[in-house]
């Protein structure tokens, strides 16, 4: 019986959370060196700024103390394993027409008043995806948002704030409003981003962990298309 989660679906998934948990982590030590955010190309001054973050707690943060330089170091290396990933995940999914076949969502689910009730079928306990369907519509929007536009803006938000990127791309930097601007963005994303880990996690939890989380490391069993 063919898996419900292709290898490549399921390697990169696990590589993508640790990476992602690497990149949040000592981004937050990254964030405590300097924690103001700005728009457009200079920032110094705490009272220019249109958020003054909050000091994260040494637990949240790696390394586990204020160490910018090994924060930075821990970020780098995440940053490779991420991008990486997420580019190979991209080849795989156009390759075996995974996003075009199970997570692309026509333009009308993209509607507000579309999208409202799927949220409303959802807070029903009503999760089940349509006949034909592998995933349920909130379900596509999710993944589509979440890979099309979260995730590879994370990577060139990130590259703009790398310091050699300007002299070779300077065109990224400007596309994005400017390295403070490229830097506000990289931490909305990157919360963001947070917010859609909570939501996953939660969804496992209330639709069976076990067999969700048993597929995503074995590839589970193909489902007759149309249930939960």
């Amino acid at each position: 019986m063919k898996p419900r989660h292709a290898i490549s679906t399921r390697i990169w998934h696990w590589v993508n959370a640790a990476a992602l948990v690497v990149l949040f982590m000592s981004g937050l030590g990254i964030s405590n060196a300097h924690r103001y955010l700005y728009w457009g190309d200079y920032g110094f001054d705490p009272a220019d700024a249109w958020l003054a973050v909050m000091r994260f707690p040494n637990w949240a943060t790696l390394p586990q103390r204020y160490n910018l330089a090994e924060a930075r170091d821990w970020h780098s290396a995440g940053a490779w394993v991420f991008a990486v990933a997420l580019l190979a995940m991209w080849i795989a999914m156009l390759a075996n027409r995974h996003f075009v076949r199970d997570i692309a969502a026509p333009p009308s689910a993209w509607s507000p008043a579309s999208v409202w009730r799927e949220v409303g079928s959802h807070l029903r306990g009503q999760f089940g995806a349509e006949t034909g369907a592998k995933y349920n519509t909130l379900q596509k929007l999710s993944y589509g948002l979440v890979l099309g536009v979260l995730l590879p803006l994370m990577v060139f938000t990130g590259l703009a704030l790398s310091p050699g990127i300007e002299p070779a791309a300077p065109w990224l930097v400007e596309a994005l409003g400017g390295r403070q601007s490229a830097r506000s963005l990289h931490f909305i994303v990157a919360f963001a981003l947070l917010a859609f880990f909570v939501v996953h996690l939660a969804m496992v939890l209330v639709s069976g962990p076990l067999r969700q989380i048993w597929g995503m490391i074995a590839g589970g069993r193909e489902e007759p298309r149309g249930k939960a």
